[in-house]
């Protein structure tokens, strides 16, 4: 007999709740838009650098899907102006992380 089990002969009117994403992460509940996101590479300070802008949705949604981003990537990155600013040239990983999410993304410059 398992915890669940000795769980429900204990508590028989308990009701159990749907199951928790274990890493804390809404991304399903992320605002889904029209317009395609822009992503574009820079070069501050001599150092190449990734900046995606033209999100329509909330200010939170944008900064839950800066942090999956740079989680996946592995890399530090800053949200600032309603904009996520990824160190390096990830480009093309980001295309396919923001398409598989079901956003629509063009790329701008180079």
């Amino acid at each position: 007999m398992d915890l669940q089990d000795q769980l429900k002969n204990l508590f028989p009117d308990h009701v159990s709740e749907e199951p928790v994403d274990e890493t804390g992460n809404d991304t399903d509940n992320i605002w889904m838009q029209d317009d395609p996101i822009i992503c574009k590479y820079e070069k501050r300070k001599g150092k190449p650098i990734t900046i995606l802008e033209g999100y329509t949705g909330a200010t939170e949604d944008f900064k839950i899907l800066a942090k999956d981003i740079k989680k996946a990537l592995s890399v530090g990155g800053s949200f600032k102006d309603d904009k996520i600013i990824i160190q390096g040239d990830y480009r093309d990983k980001i295309m396919t992380i923001l398409k598989n999410k079901g956003f629509k993304v063009k790329r701008v410059g180079g």
